[in-house]
Order: C-alpha cells, then sequence, then structure tokens
C-alpha cells in the first residue's frame, strides 16, 4: 500500500477532529449533570411541584454558569451549541408540521375576495387535496380554469390596489399564474423566518426548523423542550394584533336584551310561535332586575335563552359587556351570529363586532367585549406598526409588555389616545381575536407611540407574547397537522435502552472477530472502534441528530464494518492457501476484495439516500448515521486494518488470520447450490403464496402514518389488560384500538376519532376523553394535568401519557405515497446500478427478483403475526426504513456471490457454466454465514435490549437479513444461471456463447 504515511497522518487528524468535536458534548454532559445534581439537592422531593421547582433551578444555574469557561476556555454555552444532537425520541420533546393556510394566503391576496367563481376553485381545491399528492395551489388553479369565464386578474379577484403593480386587467389566467405562486412562496417564507425568529428567541438548545418542499408544510423539532402547551401557542399564534375603539356597556345591553328575545322566538316551535310573548315588557324592565327577579326561576333559560347564561354584568362606563361561563361561549356565539340577531343592531352601531377577552388562570368564566369595527372591517391601528415589544411590570407591579410603535404608529396613537381621553372611553388591544386588555385613557392623548398590554400573565407568557410581537405576525394561520410529543422520562428510557444495545452488540462483535481471526481479529476490532469514533464525531460536527433509529443504523454499520473485514480476511486465507507469502497473499487479499466490498456498500448506500431523500424524522436520522457509517467503514476496512496488518507483519511476523479452532472452517467447502434450486424455487412459491394471500385476505396493521389518527403511549401504576380497556374506550370513542406496548402495565392507545378536525382544543378535548374514560385504571390521585404527555413529573413519578402522535388524514397520504416511492425507486435504482456494474440484465434481473421475494415475505410475515406477537408490528415510517434496509442487505449479499461468479467467469474460462457458479458460491459460505451471524447478533441485542418503540422495526430487519441470504444464494444465481442458459449468452464478454453450454451434457443433477 502506497502512502502509508499520508494515510496515518489523515487517520490521526481524524481522529482528533472527532475527539475535539465530541468533547463539546462531554463538557455540556458534565455541566448539566452537575446542574441536575445541585437542583436535587435544593429540591427534595417532598416539596410540591418538586419537578417543576427542580426544572426551574437547573435552567437559572445553567444561565449563571454560561459563560465561564469549563475546560480549556470552552464555556457551557458554546459546548452546548456544538454538542451532538439528540432527538425527539432520546431527550422527549416535540415534533411538528405546520400546515401554511394556502387558502388563506389566497384571500388575503384576493382582499377576502367575496367572488363565487373564486370562493368554488378554493372549496373543490379543498376537497380534492385531501386524495392528491398536489399542493393546494396547482389544485386551485386547475379547479379555478374549469370554471367558464373566471378570470384571475378580475378586479374582485387578484386585479386589486394591493397588485396593482403586477397584475392588470389584461393579462390571462396563464400570465398572472406565475405571480399568484411567486406571491405565495414569498408569503410561506416570511411565515417559516417568522417561526424561526420565535423558536430563536424561545431559548431551545439545538432546534430544527425546515421547510418541506413545495406544500407549505414547516417541520419544527424542539429536542428536550417540556413546556408543550406553550410551545403549541408560540407556533400556532398569528400574532395578529390590532387597536379597536370600544362600545362602553350601557351602549349595547340594550341590544343584548333584544337579541335575547328574538333568539327565544327563533327557537320556539310551531305552536309557540302563536303564543303572545312578552318582548315589549322584558325590553322596558331593567336588566339587571330582571336577572336577580328570575334567577330561580325553571322557565327562565327556556324564554331568555341568552340572558340566561349572563354570569354578570359589566358596569355601564366600562368595557365589558358582560361575563359568560366559558363551556357557553360556543352558544352565545351561534346566538349572536344569526341573521335575525344582526338585523336587529341599531343604525348606529351597524358594524359593532364581538370579542371575548383572556380568560384568567383558574377561571370558569370569559369577559364579553364589543368593538367599534368599520364598513372595510379594518382596525384603528394594526400590529404592524410595532418595532420592539418587552416584557416589563404595570405601575402596580403586574407583569406586563410594553410596545414600542414607528412614526405612522405613534401619530394614529395620539389620535386614538387623545379620542378616548375626551370620550372617557377605552381603547382595546387585540391579539388574535383575544382581547388581552381594554384600558381606559384618563390623562389625555399619549404620544411618542408606547403602549402596554396588561392581563393575567406569568412572566414567561408575557416574554412569549414580546417575541412573537417582535418577531412579527404570520401571514396566516398555521395549523398542526402532523405531531409527536415525547415526554422526557420516555426519552431517557430510551437512551438507556439505546446504549445498552449498542454496547452489548459492540462487545458481542468484538469478541466473535477475535474468536474467528485471532490477532487479526484484533486489529479489525481497533479499527472498527475507530470506525465507531469517527462516525459520532462527523455526526457531531455536521449538527446531525442522533436518534433511536440512528443508534440502530450505527449498530448495522457495526456488521458493515465487520462484513468488509470478514471479505478481507477470507480473501487473504485464500491466498494463503494457495502457498503464497504472507505479504503477497495480505496484498492479493485486499485487492481482490475491494471491488466486492465497494458494490456492496455502493448498492447499501444507493437505498440510504433514497430513504435520506423520502423519510422524514427518526427515518431521516437512520439514513444519515447509515450513509456515515458506509464511509467511514471503507475507511477504517480498507486502510486501517491494512496499516495495522502490515505494520505487524513488517519484520517477518506471521499472522494466521485464524485461530486454532476456526483454522480449517469451511475450507474446502464444495456444495452444489444449483442442484437445490428447483426445491428452493417450490419454499419460496409457497412463502409467497402464503404472504400474498396474507395480505390480500387479512392485510396489514398501518400505523397512523399511514393512515391519519391519535396515538397514545400510556403507563399505569399496574397491570391492565389491553381487551377489557379497549372495550372501555370503545363507548366515547367510535373506533379505537389498546394493545400491550412493552411491559403489561403499558398500552399503546390508537384513534382515528375527529381526526378531520384541527386546532389545539380538539387534541386537549380527546385527550381529556382518554383520562375520564381510563380514571378507573389509574391512581385516584392522578390528576389530568399528571397525566397529560404535557406535564413535566420526572421519570420516576410519570404515569400517564408518555407520548402522543397526531398525523392528519392528507398527511397520512402523502407519506404513504412516498413511502412507495421510495421503495419502487429503490429497486429501479438497484437494477440500474447492477446493470451498469455488471453489463447484463440478467445479473439485475436475478438481484431485483430476489429483493422482490425478500419484501413480499417480510410484508407477509408481517401480515400474518400481527396481533400474535407481544410487541407492535404496526407499518410506519419505520417499517418502510427497514425494509429499504433489507433490501439493501439483500443486495449486498446478492453483489459479494455475483461478484465472485464474474471473477470466476474471466479466471476459468474453460469450466463448465454449472461448476462456476456453484464453485462460486461455494467459495463465499465463509463470509456469508460470518457476515450473517455478526449483522444477527447485532440485531438480536437491539431487539431485545433496545426498546419497546424499536422492536417492530428490529424484528423486520432479522426477517429480512435471514430471508435475504438465503435469496442471494438460492433465488437470485439460480435465476441469473436459467436466463444466461435460455439464452446462451457470454458473461465474460471473450467467450463464445457454446463453451458455457456444456453444463447439462457434462454434469447430472445430484
Amino acid at each position: 500500500m502506497q502512502n502509508k504515511g499520508l494515510i496515518k497522518l489523515f487517520a490521526i487528524l481524524f481522529g482528533l477532529v472527532s475527539i475535539y468535536q465530541l468533547s463539546f458534548t462531554f463538557i455540556a454532559g458534565n455541566v448539566e449533570s452537575k446542574a441536575e445534581e445541585f437542583a436535587q439537592n435544593k429540591i427534595p422531593e417532598s416539596v410540591e411541584n418538586y419537578a417543576v421547582k427542580r426544572d426551574l433551578e437547573v435552567k437559572n444555574y445553567l444561565d449563571s454558569v454560561a459563560k465561564e469557561p469549563v475546560f480549556a476556555g470552552v464555556t457551557y454555552e458554546t459546548a452546548q451549541q456544538k454538542e451532538l444532537n439528540k432527538g425527539l425520541d432520546l431527550k422527549g420533546g416535540i415534533n411538528v408540521i405546520l400546515q401554511i393556510s394556502v387558502p388563506d394566503l389566497l384571500r388575503g391576496l384576493s382582499n377576502d375576495s367575496k367572488d363565487p367563481k373564486f370562493n368554488e376553485a378554493l372549496s373543490n381545491a379543498g376537497d380534492r387535496r385531501s386524495n392528491s399528492q398536489d399542493n393546494y395551489l396547482e389544485l386551485f388553479f386547475e379547479e379555478f380554469d374549469k370554471i367558464e369565464g373566471a378570470q384571475l386578474a378580475s378586479p374582485d379577484i387578484f386585479g386589486t390596489k394591493a397588485l396593482a403593480d403586477e397584475v392588470n386587467f389584461e393579462m390571462t389566467n396563464n400570465q398572472v399564474k406565475p405571480i399568484i405562486r411567486r406571491k405565495i412562496n414569498e408569503s410561506i417564507t416570511s411565515a417559516f423566518e417568522v417561526l424561526r425568529e420565535r423558536i430563536d428567541k424561545f431559548g431551545v438548545a439545538q432546534p430544527n426548523i425546515q421547510r418541506l418542499g413545495d406544500s407549505g408544510r414547516i417541520l419544527v423539532e424542539l429536542p428536550g423542550a417540556k413546556d408543550i402547551s406553550r410551545i403549541k401557542t408560540l407556533l400556532q399564534s398569528t400574532a395578529q394584533l390590532e387597536f379597536w375603539d370600544v362600545y362602553k356597556a350601557g351602549e349595547v345591553q340594550q341590544y343584548i336584551m333584544t337579541a335575547d328575545q328574538i333568539v327565544a322566538e327563533s327557537l320556539k316551535d310551531t305552536k309557540a310561535l302563536k303564543e303572545e310573548t312578552e318582548a315589549t315588557e322584558a325590553e322596558e324592565e331593567d336588566l339587571e332586575e330582571l336577572l336577580s327577579s328570575s334567577e330561580d326561576s325553571t322557565d327562565f333559560s327556556k324564554s331568555n335563552p341568552l340572558l340566561s347564561l349572563v354570569a354578570n354584568l359589566g358596569a355601564q362606563e366600562g368595557p365589558v359587556v358582560a361575563t359568560f361561563a366559558m363551556k357557553d361561549t360556543a352558544k352565545v356565539n351561534e346566538y349572536l351570529a344569526m341573521p335575525k340577531v344582526k338585523s336587529a343592531l341599531p343604525s348606529d352601531k351597524k358594524f359593532l363586532q364581538f370579542a371575548w377577552g383572556k380568560p384568567a388562570k383558574n377561571s370558569e368564566f370569559i369577559d364579553l367585549y364589543a368593538l367599534i369595527n368599520n364598513r372595510n372591517n379594518e382596525p384603528q391601528l394594526s400590529g404592524s406598526v410595532i418595532t420592539d415589544a418587552q416584557q416589563t411590570y404595570n405601575q402596580v407591579g403586574s407583569v406586563a409588555v410594553s410596545m414600542q410603535m414607528n412614526a405612522r404608529g405613534a401619530k394614529i396613537w395620539e389620535d386614538m389616545t387623545g379620542r378616548a381621553s375626551a370620550q372617557g372611553t377605552q381603547i382595546a388591544i387585540v391579539l388574535d381575536n383575544v382581547v388581552y386588555s381594554a384600558p381606559g385613557v384618563s390623562s389625555g392623548a399619549i404620544s411618542g407611540g408606547r403602549s402596554e398590554i396588561t392581563g393575567d400573565f406569568t412572566i414567561q407568557e408575557a416574554q412569549d407574547l414580546a417575541n412573537v410581537l417582535r418577531a412579527g405576525k404570520l401571514p396566516a394561520s398555521a395549523d398542526i397537522v402532523q405531531s409527536e410529543i415525547v415526554g422526557p422520562s420516555l426519552g431517557q428510557e430510551a437512551i438507556d435502552s439505546g446504549i445498552n444495545s449498542f454496547m452489548i452488540a459492540l462487545v458481542l462483535v468484538l469478541l466473535w472477530m477475535i474468536f474467528y481471526y485471532g490477532k487479526a481479529g484484533l486489529y479489525a476490532d481497533v479499527a472498527l472502534i475507530l470506525n465507531i469514533l469517527l462516525i459520532f464525531g462527523v455526526l457531531s460536527g455536521l449538527g446531525a441528530t442522533l436518534t433511536l433509529p440512528g443508534i440502530a443504523g450505527i449498530v448495522l454499520t457495526i456488521g458493515m464494518s465487520v462484513d468488509a473485514n470478514v471479505l478481507i480476511f477470507e480473501r487473504i486465507r485464500e491466498e494463503l492457501y494457495k502457498g503464497k507469502a504472507q505479504a503477497d497473499a495480505i496484498r492479493d487479499g485486499f485487492r481482490n476484495a475491494l471491488s466486492s466490498i465497494l458494490d456492496a456498500n455502493v448498492t447499501t448506500g444507493l437505498t440510504g439516500i433514497i430513504l435520506l431523500t423520502f423519510g422524514t424524522g427518526p427515518v431521516k436520522g437512520f439514513a444519515t448515521t447509515l450513509l456515515i457509517g458506509i464511509l467511514t467503514s471503507l475507511f477504517t476496512a480498507i486502510f486501517i486494518t491494512r496499516l495495522l496488518i502490515d505494520g505487524y507483519g513488517k519484520n517477518g511476523k506471521s499472522l494466521a488470520f485464524s485461530t486454532g479452532v476456526t483454522k480449517n472452517f469451511f475450507q474446502n467447502v464444495d456444495i452444489k447450490f444449483l442442484s437445490k434450486r428447483k426445491v428452493a424455487y417450490i419454499i419460496s412459491a409457497i412463502a409467497l403464496i402464503v404472504s400474498i394471500g396474507s395480505l390480500a385476505t387479512k392485510g396489514l396493521n398501518q400505523g397512523v402514518d399511514f393512515i391519519g389518527g391519535r396515538t397514545y403511549t400510556v403507563r399505569f401504576d399496574q397491570g391492565v389488560n389491553p381487551t377489557e380497556v379497549e372495550n372501555h374506550l370503545l363507548e366515547t370513542f367510535e373506533s379505537i384500538e389498546a394493545k400491550t406496548y412493552g411491559a403489561d402495565s403499558q398500552l399503546k392507545i390508537t384513534t382515528n376519532y375527529r381526526i378531520d378536525e384541527e386546532g389545539d382544543a380538539i387534541d386537549s378535548e380527546i385527550q381529556e376523553k382518554l383520562y375520564s374514560s381510563l380514571k378507573e385504571y389509574l391512581p385516584a390521585d392522578l390528576t389530568y394535568a399528571q397525566f397529560s404527555v404535557e406535564n413535566t413529573v420526572d421519570a420516576e413519578a410519570k404515569l400517564g401519557v408518555m407520548s402522543a402522535v397526531k398525523v392528519g388524514p392528507t398527511i397520512a397520504d402523502d407519506i404513504k405515497t412516498a413511502s412507495f416511492y421510495a421503495i419502487f425507486g429503490s429497486l429501479f435504482v438497484v437494477f440500474l446500478y447492477i446493470l451498469i456494474r455488471f453489463r447484463k440484465w440478467q445479473f439485475s434481473l436475478g438481484a431485483v427478483v430476489a429483493v422482490t421475494h425478500d419484501v413480499i415475505i417480510v410484508l407477509g410475515l408481517f401480515s400474518l403475526l400481527y396481533g400474535v406477537l407481544p410487541f407492535s408490528l404496526e407499518i410506519d415510517q419505520a417499517f418502510i426504513a427497514a425494509i429499504l434496509t433489507v433490501i439493501g442487505y439483500s443486495l449486498n449479499d446478492t453483489v459479494v456471490v455475483f461478484d465472485r461468479v464474474r471473477e470466476y467467469f474471466n479466471e476459468h474460462t474453460s469450466w463448465p457454466m454449472r461448476k462456476l457458479i456453484d464453485t462460486s458460491v461455494s467459495s463465499t459460505v465463509s463470509r456469508t454465514v460470518n457476515t450473517s451471524l455478526t449483522t444477527l447478533v447485532v440485531l438480536l441485542a437491539i431487539f431485545i435490549f433496545g426498546g419497546d418503540s424499536i422492536r417492530g422495526f428490529m424484528f423486520a430487519l432479522i426477517i429480512g437479513v435471514i430471508v435475504g441470504t438465503y435469496s442471494s444464494v438460492f433465488i437470485a444465481t439460480p435465476i441469473m444461471f436459467d436466463t444466461v442458459k435460455k439464452k446462451g449468452i457470454d458473461l465474460t464478454n471473450s467467450n463464445k456463447a457454446d463453451e458455457l453450454q456444456e453444463e447439462d451434457s457434462a454434469q447430472t443433477v445430484s
């Protein structure tokens, strides 16, 4: 090997850089451990809400030491920014996909057009989007074009003043479309930047935010985040800040009385409508006397449906019209929105607009305000004038948010406050249609553009509000269409199980290599350990995220790294058996193995690239570590192992590449594989028929990734019967499934109940229903707050929801389609690569048939066994990652065999084809057994010790390795042989075809 000095230098530098990158992880981890210890010592478990208080102490401790040097001038702040990122499944936190509403953006660009053609196209596009992979905007254009005479440049649609510089009435639809596409893209980019600024200011370590294609979706990952409800509010708040003049309560309460009687009339049946009403009398009575005198009347709620809901009346001169119970807000909204009620508005209040206030903490009541609207439905002043916002305290010491306006805003604010002061009225400060405060102005006009929002704020809420005001408003609503919430305790358990499985697998592989190859195996182990160091170093240096499937990818890389060393060592042993000198055998062994190693890793790498392209979240993490591992494995196996072996043998020392026990293993193997191919065909045909039959009749247990729904991992304090729990839950939910998940005290509960409905309110409502339904199985003192996944109770005490996943039906359909593309794309790419590499389609056909055979059997087993085995066999994104890995592994095996077949065809041109192939396959048996065993040991270690969430993924890989090893020998090679034999093809490009046809006449089938 040439340039040994350069390779040594590169290896040393590469190793040192990796150690340097990982040092930040150790420094940050050490400081965080001290912070945890400090908090535990300061806040004992006997203190109420000790977990929440400990979290606050940890945060304060880390903030106080953030800029202090810890080691070699490195501060905790620096170390935290550069440490190895841990994913959601290892650290807990939240992962959401937000859908920026393209319909809202289109309405905004059209100035909320009422054009019927425009709104018809919006509605039709929405209907199609639920079953289409196209983005909403293109569907809208298609639907709009179907409407006869519809013009995008119409003054009622996009020919507005706002777009006058770009759209004119003479433009065709095709001319307007690029402008609208650009405007929508700019709005989504704006939303992305607003969200990123909010998240950056939120203070979560290692956040990840990225746009997902042109779909208007934005992925947000916040590992380690604990205050989930706060984060959801931060992400979904549009930050639409508005300042409105407000009616005094006394100006509106008479209208409420009138509305009450109109509602009562509307609710009466046909007979009741004939009866005389007492509406006139009620209007003449004082409202407060009416409420008090009728308080105990059972008929009051019937005759006064709106007034009966009033809890308190607002002061005549104040801004609060009335106070209602929060549970009644939907009914009040319904009543006030009735057309007859609206038409009863006095002529001087035709543009009156009602708005609810911000409810006080732990209160069941909410205030109703009446805003002075206008013909254009525009506030007197909007939040676009805000240049800065800070959390402050008001004059009485309450938490507040102060704001600074630009010059234009300051002038309007001065006019508004001057008018309010003169008239004795209030100004409502409204954020996202919620009145946060409605202060009066008693000291004249306020100049300078400073204003203040007060309310029942915590310091964190005020900081968040100031944050979103500084970042600006979202251009449209942002709905959570997919979410995954993992509690911190489940994340810690995943870390523990992941480390355990990793260490067990590593130790077993290291021992096996020494047992089988002796001192040479020890050198391979050194290269393997360096390989692992490099993988973690590269991950840390690239800022990639380590996930539980990512750990599985690293452990699988161990198997691949071993495979490369096994290929090399087996070829060296072959050369030694031929009687070559040790130096020559080592040189030729490395050279002869290189082609197989490269081909095997390239095919696996291609599937990894497809995974990286189509996967999201943990799947992408798996693909990232797999691809990094392939590159580092090649480097360590080809160069580092060679350096160590050459260094040992340079002084004439003997290296046997075996031990006394394994010296004669697999020597002179001569198996007539092709003679067994018909039996193998029959076995495979039976397996395929059973698999396809099960898939056609029983189907697959599709997870929420593919069908949409919500999944909750719920932990109880004792074992529960999943069937009993499921039957109990069916009383509340229309469709639900409960299965044991790991221990018998933990269930995985899945439902598609109301999955088409969006919003935090729906998510909370369903989780509350789940809590109520499961109450009899939970400890009596476990509150809903403790049950919810959004709580921060520490790992030892945590019961209830450990993780929650939500996938909307539209995104589930997208995931399913992307998965099909990934699988078929992988098969096509592999076919193409093998065709280019081996120059004959028969090789590609054999490989693709074998891989398809493996995929169908794995799918069939998952279909047959779901509901039978004591762990989840759901078909989800992780399963697709497993299938693609199976494809890569099976191809790895097949390519090694094909490579040897091609080599023997070139070396033994006079041999009959049957002998060539049988001898080629026999010569790879030692490598196949070694690689399959070490890989299976690795996978079994993860399967047993790696945690519940990854068990189904590992099961698919285990089955795939077994079936893939079998198909490489008994399916891929025989199919290649049969197609070559029938066509009379020359595989070497030098022999005549008839020279390869001797096998049937020269040999008998044994």
